[in-house]
């Protein structure tokens, strides 16, 4: 059976994003990332700290569209299928960024973390991977709760504000 469907006009085009998805992104992301740390470490430079805070900002820029966008939907305001279905495609490529930068990252923590109390540069690049686990982990979630946001209201909810008739 498939997902309920989750954009306004769209119905049965677009599906949730399912965690399947998610999890292939970070395995894959997980397997590029700790190679490269193995095999690469000791000529990358070092790690800016807050290397992983654009995915914070595109984080919070998601959170706040998915408001607008519950906002809109809820009080009937003018919402196109297209604007809508967009905003979708945004929220799932969003979240299969978060979830593939969230393995990056974890992969680059799974190489820094046991050599922290040996190596000194491992120790100070530390701080930025966990910075950018953190902020990918965000951006999958606000994403995922633009997804949300972009679901098609309930029946329930539609008739709950109608007049009865008859």
């Amino acid at each position: 059976m498939g997902s309920p469907p989750c954009a306004v006009g769209t119905v049965g085009a677009m599906q949730f994003t399912r965690a399947r998805d998610l999890l292939v992104a970070g395995v894959i992301g997980f397997a590029l990332a700790f190679p490269l740390f193995r095999a690469a470490y000791q000529s990358l430079p070092s790690l800016p700290t807050l290397a992983g805070v654009t995915l914070l900002v595109l984080a919070v820029a998601e959170l706040v569209l998915a408001f607008v966008v519950r906002t809109r939907i809820r009080s009937r305001a003018v919402v196109t299928g297209l604007g809508i279905a967009r905003v979708v495609a945004l929220a799932k490529a969003s979240s299969l960024l978060g979830a593939l930068m969230s393995g990056a990252w974890l992969g680059a923590l799974g190489y820094l973390g046991p050599r922290a109390g040996r190596v000194v540069a491992a120790s100070d690049d530390l701080p930025a991977a966990i910075v950018g686990v953190c902020c990918a982990a965000a951006l999958v979630g606000a994403a995922l709760w633009l997804e949300y946001c972009c679901r098609t209201p309930s029946d329930p909810d539609r008739d709950h504000d109608r007049p009865p008739t008859g």
